[in-house]
């Protein structure tokens, strides 16, 4: 990194516009949100790691999806709640470009997760005689370990485009953590260079998966209405809109940013809440929804709690 000073820090400043006298509640909020995404997602990775009846091709990749979320907000979390608590949001410049790495890593790594899950339910619902000749649990695991690879290629690239910046002094990045759209533009040159292949790169990883998702879910749709059989389609299409809730919340968000990214930015605390709306909530609600709406998952935790009765 070119810098001319030894110096050289990063200063977390979360919501800019946000008063003094609001940090402590404020933190107390973010406080719940990590206990709550740390509760679910424990949860839903516990039950489908210790319980053979989920040992099942879609319940280890929600188990996968639960790490993804679980890291990340273990990663940010507890650093935002430090900033307003105690005033520590210091970050060293290998600890800021530490966490955009496992930020940028873990951002892509949920949508390529979420878009084999809709694969997984294409094959069970168009192809239900076949799915478990395709689908094994030792594919899904394999397939699992390469989108997380691949996640981690994106982060290291994502990372030395904005570590190949110069910086200087202490540099405040107005976001709950270190991404390339908020340390980047701390730089004492223009980043757009920059900033436009990481959003390449992020539109390569969100808009090709999300296309594919609208496809494949087109199809289903079409096979449902047409088919006679309303019983076991009426079954199929209420399993869907548990995926469909789930896609929702995580991409309607990302695409606004996305959005504003490319046409011009909003006021700063308006950008930050976006950004906090498309990471964390998916966090906290995608497994408390898998949980809620799946039979399985469900009839495994009523005999937990019946058996400690």
């Amino acid at each position: 990194m070119a810098n001319d000073s030894e110096f050289l820090d990063f200063i977390l400043v979360g919501f800019p516009g946000l008063s003094d006298k609001y940090y402590f509640g404020f933190g107390f909020l973010i406080f719940l949100i990590y206990i709550l995404s740390l509760c679910a997602n424990l949860t839903v990775i516990m039950l489908v790691f210790l319980k053979e009846n989920l040992h099942q091709p879609m319940y280890i990749i929600i188990a996968s999806l639960a790490i993804s979320d679980l890291l990340f907000d273990t990663t940010t979390l507890p650093k935002s709640i430090a900033m307003y608590w105690f005033g520590a949001g210091s970050m060293t410049v290998v600890g800021c470009f530490l966490q955009m790495t496992i930020i940028h890593t873990l951002n892509p790594l949920d949508s390529f997760i979420i878009t084999f899950m809709a694969v997984d339910r294409y094959v069970a619902i168009l192809r239900p005689l076949r799915y478990h000749s395709i689908i094994s649990n030792r594919l899904i695991i394999v397939v699992c370990i390469l989108l997380y690879l691949l996640g981690v290629a994106v982060g290291l690239y994502i990372m030395y485009l904005a570590y190949d910046l110069p910086y200087i002094g202490l540099n405040k990045v107005k976001n709950f953590f270190c991404s390339i759209s908020t340390v980047s533009i701390t730089s004492r040159i223009d980043p757009a260079p920059s900033l436009w292949k990481a959003y390449c790169v992020g539109l390569a990883c969100y808009l090709g998966p999300l296309s594919f998702i609208i496809f494949s879910y087109s199809i289903i749709i079409t096979k449902i209405c047409s088919s006679k059989q309303s019983d076991s389609w009426s079954k199929a299409f209420y399993t869907c809109v548990t995926h469909w809730f789930v896609i929702g919340i995580y991409y309607i968000p990302r695409l606004i940013v996305y959005s504003f990214d490319l046409f011009g930015k909003p006021p700063v605390d308006v950008y930050i809440s976006l950004i906090c709306l498309h990471t964390y909530v998916p966090h906290s609600t995608s497994p408390i929804i898998f949980c809620l709406r799946n039979e399985e998952i469900k009839r495994t935790l009523r005999l937990i709690f019946t058996r400690q009765k």
